[in-house]
């Protein structure tokens, strides 16, 4: 039997549109993020959810709501924090452009991009992927031994090791990834 995971980023923010680092700063959704939010859920309409997931920011929740309207099945919502959107430790709430005028490009890019080099008090690639590992062990276990399809409204960092794992990614595959935020992901997993 193939058991689903559907797998979203949440709608564009406040904060994704003016190009600031948000990590685990709470930006509710513009309204283009709510027109994204609904084509995945229109994209997802058809499917069977039986359990959603979700992490503690209400961009994630909001975005989840949206594709549950159409999911009167899915009867279980589990908030799982290591979904969360990295930590970018003191450069949050900053504009990139602030960030570059006084670092450089360089510094950015090595901070904004880099697997293994975390930015100052935030959270690395690696650190990220780390959480996201034992994530998908316990859901994996999860979905065979209840043998439920899952829905999850990620973050832009949660899915690239995400996407990583099941799509058999290198590193610099990894963070080369751009996911829209109005698409899904489908991996099957076998019960």
């Amino acid at each position: 039997m193939e058991l689903h995971i559907y797998f979203f980023r949440h709608g564009e923010t406040y904060y994704n549109r003016s190009k600031r680092f948000t990590g685990h700063v709470n930006s509710r959704l513009t309204s283009k993020g709510i027109k994204q939010s609904y084509r995945v859920a229109e994209k997802l309409k058809e499917k069977k959810i039986h359990v959603a997931f979700k992490s503690s920011l209400s961009r994630s929740s909001d975005s989840l709501r949206i594709v549950l309207k159409y999911h009167p099945e899915c009867k279980r919502v589990i908030v799982d924090d290591r979904l969360i959107e990295r930590s970018y430790g003191e450069l949050e709430m900053k504009y990139h452009k602030t960030v570059i005028r006084n670092y450089g490009k360089e510094q950015f890019d090595i901070w904004h991009r880099s697997y293994d080099i975390s930015p100052p008090g935030g959270e690395s690639i690696e650190m990220v992927e780390k959480r996201i590992l034992s994530f998908i062990e316990d859901l994996i276990l999860l979905m065979k031994r209840e043998r439920v399809n899952v829905v999850i409204s990620a973050h832009g960092n949660s899915i690239r090791p995400f996407r990583r794992y099941f799509e058999s990614l290198n590193i610099r595959e990894m963070m080369d990834l751009k996911t829209s935020q109005d698409q899904y992901f489908d991996y099957i997993v076998e019960s």
